[in-house]
Order: C-alpha cells, then structure tokens, then sequence
C-alpha cells in the first residue's frame, strides 16, 4: 500500500540519519573520557580502542532507543507541517493506522536492542571491569616507564627505573623513594624483579642500598643489602562470583534473586520495553499545528525521553533496595507508559475528529 511503503522509507531514511548522528556525538564524548581514564593513569593507554568499544556496544541500546523516538517524531511532525497529516486525515486515515507501519519498520531494531541488553551488556562489562582491575592491580614497577620518575598507586613511593627485559619485571637501576607520616626511605639496587607467591606478587632487589630517617626521632639509618623483598600490591584478580550485577549474564541473574540481581534485570528489560512504549508515545506526541513553524514537539518529545529513561533508573535503584519488586516495578513504570501512550493515542483521535479531520462515511439515500 502506498501510505505504508511511503511512511516506512521516511521513517528509515530518518533512522539512519539520527543515528550517525548521535553515534558521532556519544563517541566522540566516550573518547574523550577513555583519553582522560588514560592520561589519570587509570586504564592502560593500550586498551583506550578497545574500552572505547565496549563503552559503544554498553550505551548503543540506548542510542537505539533514541534514533528510533527522535525518527518517528521527526518524521510525523514533518508530515504535520507539510500539511500530509491533513490529507490523510481528510482520507479517513486515522492517527492509529501510523502504529502498524512504525512497529513494521522498528520490531528489527528493537530485537537488537533486546539483544544488547540481555547478553552484550553483561558481556562487554565483565570484559571492561577485568581490563581496568588488571591494570590498577599490576605491579607499581611495571607501572613505571623505563627512564622516567613516576608515582606509585597510593601516592606513597616514587620509581626510577631502567628496564632490561621485554616482560616489564626486571630492571636495572632501580630507585624507590618512599614516603610515609613518621619516616621516609631511599632505596636504590642495581637490579630488581618480580616474584610470584600465591596471590601476592614481590618485588626482589639485588645488591643496592637503603637510607632510612625516623621524623620523630631524627634518627638515621644506612643499611646495605644483597636481596631485598617488598610487596607490590597485586593480587589474582577477583572470579566471577565477584563481579558486580551488570556484570553478571541474564540467566546468572534469574538463578540467584537477590535485590540487586532483580534490580539488574529490570533495568535490562526496561530498555527494551521503554523502547517499545516510545515508539507508541512518539506518534501522539509528534502532533504540530502546520500554521506553526516550531520544533516545540520535538524539545517536549525529548524531555519525555530524558525522564521516562531516568524512571527506569529509579525502578532499577527501588527494586535493588527492596522497596518494591520486578514485577510490580515493570508492570508500574512500563505498563503504566503503556497506558499512558494508548490514552494520548486515543485523545489525538478524538481531536482530529473534533476538528473534522476525518471525513464521516455517508451513505446514499435509497431510490424507488
């Protein structure tokens, strides 16, 4: 049928569009935070690409949410100032015949959004928080760079070091200022390395020298050493039973109920259910008067993006403290946008009917 062919290329053609868009935008902010994890010597330079990318797959559901609200209202509210709403109307073509073909054109994106939020969104989250942890709990030697100073984790003790090995854990002329309320130490070695025991990680300096002075007593202390052992504060990193909830796969979430599981779970359902009542919301919500040429519609559809997504937030927060549970959190929020959306559907019907809109059926008079 021409009006659904012709309503579901203009609602793919503006998908596309409102997706680059904001694609470029989101990325360019998520860069430019990875850059300042990196230069705050929080994330491994190393990894900024690939954080880059698990951050885009964590928030594109959101992204997709979104392109797909902003297209529907973009493209009805453009049909509303061109004056094609009317002619439809006058055709008899009410505003609820528009839910079949946006539904048409949207169910694959939100399949994908389904899809993003149960299994990618605990996926690139475990892979992220594993990449972070095994970088802050490396060793502080191989923190430094061979042939710079540089601060430890805990702000405590200062390194110099150059490097002799391709691995990072052996070293030649080590330097370890170490800096603490009551004293202070310079530790110097010709040669330094690490050692595994258990979960705790050592570092073994070879044939150097420390001077030590007690801030209280004034007192000074020179020892030479041939070994000398200091832990290096890195430990195995924490198994899966340690993660956090948005870390943990949908089926892991469904086998242990607690609150915050719950909580996890409703916030990944809710992305996909707040998705579809938008697209219902967006038709009602994308009516303009064509006499008028303003994008109000468009900044109060936005607005109501911006809270409905915050509330899937809040029921997120209120099922993960136990104040009400998943069910009767997502039948409230969602089933609630759902009703709200038939109700606006119902109240633009009845508008454009008011306003003759839509022709009456009539019918002939009999004849003799």
């Amino acid at each position: 049928m021409l009006f659904d062919s012709t309503l579901r290329a203009d609602l793919a053609r503006s998908f596309g569009a409102t997706l680059v868009v904001i694609l470029t935008i989101v990325l360019t902010m998520m860069l430019i935070r990875t850059l300042g994890l990196a230069a705050g010597g929080r994330v491994s330079p190393q990894d900024v690409v690939l954080l880059l990318g698990y951050a885009a797959l964590g928030h594109l559901p959101t992204m997709l949410a979104l392109s797909l609200f902003i297209s529907v209202v973009a493209t009805l509210g453009r049909m509303y100032r061109d004056s094609e709403m009317t002619i439809w109307f006058a055709s008899g073509v009410g505003l609820s015949r528009f839910v079949g073909p946006v539904l048409r054109t949207s169910w694959p994106v939100l399949v994908v959004i389904a899809a993003l939020a149960l299994f990618v969104w605990p996926w690139q989250n475990e892979r992220a928080a594993q990449m972070k942890e095994r970088f802050e709990r490396r060793s502080d030697l191989s923190r430094v760079a061979p042939g710079q100073f540089q601060t430890s984790s805990d702000g405590r003790r200062v390194f110099f070091i150059e490097r002799d090995s391709q691995d990072g854990r052996t070293g030649r002329n080590v330097f370890i200022l170490a800096s603490s309320p009551l004293t202070e130490s310079v530790t110097s070695a010709r040669t330094g390395h690490i050692e595994l025991q258990g979960e705790d990680r050592f570092l073994v300096l070879d044939r150097g020298q420390r001077n030590e002075q007690d801030f209280e007593t004034s007192e000074k202390t020179l020892s030479r050493f041939e070994t000398y052992r200091v832990l290096a504060g890195e430990r195995v990193l924490a198994g899966v039973e340690e993660l956090p909830p948005k870390a943990l796969a949908s089926l892991q979430l469904l086998a242990q109920p607690t609150p915050r599981n719950q909580g996890e779970l409703a916030w990944r359902l809710g992305l996909l259910f707040g998705a579809a009542n938008l697209l219902l919301l967006a038709i009602p919500l994308s009516a303009s008067n064509p006499r008028r040429a303003s994008n109000w519609n468009l900044l109060f559809a936005l607005l109501t993006f911006v809270v409905y997504y915050n509330v899937i937030n809040l029921s997120q927060a209120w099922v993960a403290s136990g104040k009400l549970g998943m069910g009767a959190a997502l039948t409230l929020f969602h089933g609630g946008a759902f009703v709200l959306a038939l109700l606006l559907l119902w109240w633009r019907e009845q508008g454009n009917r008011r306003f003759g809109w839509r022709r009456p059926r009539t019918t002939l008079p009999a004849t003799a």
